[in-house]
């Protein structure tokens, strides 16, 4: 997300790092560059031009002046103006007697029938009991892929043959008011372009529904034309909110920095992944910090929360401060960094070089050395996961049949096995201090 962007913003950042004090001719050069970048990303034109005006009267006061590194004021400058640009945070409105309708409207193509199972998810795992509701009679099998992604996340789906989509929409209203269910999804019809059939149906749909909230689904991949696409719907439709899919693709990111500005309607989400659990609720000042390379530590934190079972945190934490740690609990660890997402996206939330490094790791491959790793861990008797020691030239070739590998790379897991072992158990000795002074 944003990599060229990101990329090109730290080079103009490093170069104003370089001046002890900052003239007039320095902050244009600067602003010229980073112009270029915007516009390069696919953010709209005017958008640009209002944000690095503000950033220029803002980076040439006494304010900066003063400052003991300029170029940092700078960047900070230009984060605070981002944030403003992106807007302040969506947050879905679940106001209202239940079950209370969502309405997602889009195009064909945009990734809405996914991004309707990944919002369920999301607000099931939020203490809301979701439905889905199939009303776009249209697109072939369109009914059929929500049923299958309902099965895979737990949620009903309602779906009538041969309804039209406000009978569709009626019934399984009915009959989630039936089921005690507090919140209903319903994924419209989309087209492959706008047009007025498109668009009179949506709006009378919307008008009969009375959705607590009409989310647009627009793909971030398509630059400015998600923006015209927003602005269409939002001709007809009262818009709440959008969902920007496909963030993780190789969409420049103009779309998320436009679209406030230009629509004035919030970004309540964005999508990150193919995953069920790639949705996150957008957080402008997040979002800022990526952009500028400067890491997303809140966002990484939540990530493993979501991810580590606490309880088997506390008592791996206990062992580990006794010294005690076995490839049964190396395993785990794996499984669960699995579970916060690539590793490539995981690092990229990391401040400072960290996020700069994930982007020349080739994610495929790092993924594919955490299966292999787990295989060979499983492949492994319970004693050999607690005992390595007993692991002899038989056994490791016996694990390495097993596992599809090869005896070096069980050799190699168990060298990165033992650094780890011996580290923890200088930690458990003398603390934290034993890793790095300062944390005494």
């Amino acid at each position: 997300m944003f990599e060229a962007l990101t990329e090109r913003l730290q080079q103009v950042f490093r170069g104003l790092g370089r001046h002890g004090k900052l003239r007039p001719e320095d902050v244009d050069a600067a602003l010229r560059e980073i112009r270029l970048a915007l516009l390069d990303a696919d953010v709209h034109y005017q958008v640009v031009k209002d944000l690095l005006e503000r950033v220029r009267e803002r980076a040439l006061s006494e304010e900066v002046a003063r400052a003991l590194n300029p170029g940092q004021q700078v960047v900070h400058i230009l984060h605070t103006e981002l944030v403003s640009a992106l807007g302040e945070p969506g947050r879905l409105s679940l106001l209202g007697p239940a079950p209370r309708p969502i309405l997602l409207v889009g195009l064909q193509g945009s990734g809405k029938t996914t991004t309707a199972a990944k919002l369920a998810r999301w607000l099931r795992s939020r203490g809301e009991r979701v439905a889905m509701i199939a009303a776009d009679p249209y697109r072939p099998a369109a009914a059929e892929q929500l049923h299958l992604l309902g099965q895979e996340i737990g949620v009903e789906v309602y779906h009538e043959s041969g309804a039209t989509p406000a009978q569709v929409c009626a019934a399984g209203l009915e009959h989630a008011a039936r089921g005690g269910v507090s919140v209903v999804l319903i994924d419209s019809a989309g087209r492959s372009q706008l047009d007025a059939g498109m668009m009179a149906e949506v709006a009378s749909l919307a008008e009969q529904v009375r959705p607590v909230e009409v989310l647009l689904v627009a793909d971030a991949m398509t630059g400015q034309e998600a923006v015209n696409v927003a602005r269409g719907f939002q001709s007809q439709v009262r818009l709440t909110g959008l969902i920007l899919t496909k963030m993780d693709g190789d969409a420049r990111g103009g779309a998320a920095i436009s679209m406030r500005a230009v629509t004035g309607v919030p970004i309540k989400f964005i999508g990150t992944g193919e995953g069920r659990e790639a949705l996150d609720a957008f957080e402008p000042d997040r979002l800022a910090s990526r952009i500028l390379g400067m890491g997303d530590v809140l966002s990484l934190i939540e990530k493993a929360q979501e991810a580590f079972d606490q309880r088997e945190a506390e008592q791996a934490g206990a062992r580990l401060l006794k010294g005690e740690f076995s490839l049964e609990d190396f395993a785990d660890q794996l499984a669960q960094v699995r579970k916060m997402g690539p590793l490539a996206k995981v690092l990229e939330m990391m401040p400072g070089g960290l996020a700069s490094a994930a982007r020349g790791i080739d994610g495929q491959a790092a993924e594919k050395q955490i299966v292999r790793t787990q295989a060979i861990v499983s492949s492994m008797t319970r004693e050999e996961r607690r005992k390595p020691d007993v692991l002899n030239g038989s056994r490791k070739r016996r694990v390495a049949a097993g596992s599809g590998t090869t005896v070096p790379e069980v050799n190699q897991l168990l060298r990165q096995y033992q650094q780890m072992r011996k580290l923890y158990k200088q930690v458990g000795k003398r603390g934290l201090g034993a890793i790095d002074p300062r944390l005494r």
